[in-house]
């Protein structure tokens, strides 16, 4: 199951980077599996990483790796996490690089590692570094869409987004893809996700505007409130089409970011469009909060609320489980009468209670439709918050109870 139609649009080749898509067989045969990504020796690279403790190996290497040296290789394989498999796992997944690195003349901390796939079985070394050779081969400027199938795992379709903009004469273009369907929520969600643009940007620049816009975007995505291990979410800047985006060019660097946080926000927006099981995309929108903390404990609170999940799925009004999720969200002297709750345009709560103006049917002519917003104004401040999920079907628990079979 998946919300909304999923096209992709024209993917465009960003300049200083090929990609290619192959099949090691990691978990079933003949799936492709395994993607590389070639970077030019100018190309700067950011990454956020999941918040999870128990981070797999390739997130402890990458993460190293960044930090000393200039990477002009990433590694991605699925059907295996290489999480909780400890100091094995960790040379495993040096192995992998090794492979990449010895290939093309490069040095090991070059290459930067991901995967995604079940915790806790062993990584099937052999599989990938068998296969390094035939992703080589396959590196292409064109392969944006093959790695975008390359990378799935539960997911049903693949994700991928491209965007461009004119500055003074010159187009910039972003190409990204991503994949996650399950085990999604912030810090970060379950997911992998990569863009690149050929504008030139320094990479601690580079690293704040990605931060900034993953915040933004694949920090405000939750399908069923898990954490993984794997989570990354990486930012290359080629530089191959000479611009330099800095602070001091206030109207580029404004530009820039929007452009990015477009790309960001569809491919984040995608994830959960696609989440395991869901037939509805929901956003949660909470107004005129006095922080952006109590905000988002209130979309939280009602994102991953069991009982309203399953309400959005049955598309059932039960707008009292909305209510009681934001009330045991946690905002600090929250002042129930204050404020309202909207169902799309529908108003259901004010004054404490059900609104004057509610009806059953207008309730469920909202919750019939396939994209719903809940709109929470708290009347406590000027500070707004939005998170998106779905809801909770039989397929997600199908899914999950048979992941390993």
């Amino acid at each position: 199951m998946a919300v909304g139609s999923g096209v992709i649009p024209e993917l465009h080749p960003v300049a200083g980077i090929r990609v290619g898509t192959t099949s090691a067989g990691v978990k079933t045969p003949g799936r492709p599996d395994l993607v590389l990504m070639e970077l030019g020796e100018q190309a700067t690279v950011a990454g956020v990483f999941t918040l999870n403790q128990f981070c797999a190996a390739p997130v402890r290497i990458c993460k190293a790796n960044l930090q000393s040296d200039k990477p002009r290789y990433l590694v991605i394989n699925t059907g295996n996490a290489n999480a909780g498999t400890g100091k094995e796992g960790h040379e495993d997944a040096l192995t992998c690089c090794q492979a990449v690195a010895d290939h093309a003349g490069v040095k090991l901390e070059e290459v930067l590692p991901f995967s995604t796939g079940v915790i806790g079985e062993k990584l099937p070394v052999e599989r990938i570094t068998s296969a390094v050779p035939a992703a080589f081969d396959a590196l292409s400027d064109n392969g944006w869409l093959d790695a975008a199938s390359g990378i799935m795992t539960t997911d049903t379709r693949p994700k991928a987004y491209s965007t461009q903009f004119e500055y003074q004469g010159q187009t910039i273009t972003f190409s990204g893809i991503s994949k996650g369907a399950g085990m999604i929520k912030p810090n970060m969600a379950t997911m992998l996700a990569y863009v690149a643009t050929d504008a030139a940007v320094d990479a601690e620049l580079l690293q704040q505007m990605l931060k900034r816009s993953a915040d933004k975007s694949f920090n405000r995505v939750t399908i069923d409130g898990d954490t993984s291990t794997n989570d990354s979410c990486m930012l290359i800047a080629t530089g191959a089409s000479g611009l330099n985006v800095t602070e001091t060019d206030a109207e580029l660097f404004a530009v820039f970011n929007n452009a990015l946080d477009d790309i960001m926000l569809q491919l984040a927006q995608a994830i959960v469009r696609d989440g395991e099981g869901a037939t509805k995309f929901i956003t949660v929108s909470v107004e005129q909060a006095g922080s952006s903390e109590e905000a988002l404990l209130a979309a939280y609170a009602v994102s991953h609320s069991p009982l309203v999940k399953t309400a959005l799925f049955a598309s059932d009004p039960n707008w009292g489980r909305i209510l009681a999720a934001v009330g045991y969200a946690g905002i600090e002297s929250l002042d129930v009468d204050a404020l309202q709750i909207y169902l799309g345009d529908v108003c259901i709560v004010e004054d404490g209670g059900r609104a004057a103006s509610y009806t059953e049917e207008a309730g469920q002519a909202v919750m019939n439709e396939e994209e719903i917003t809940i709109r929470i104004v708290l009347n406590r401040g000027d500070v707004s918050e939005t998170v998106w999920t779905t809801d909770l079907s039989k397929e997600y628990v199908s899914i999950n109870a048979d992941y390993r079979s």
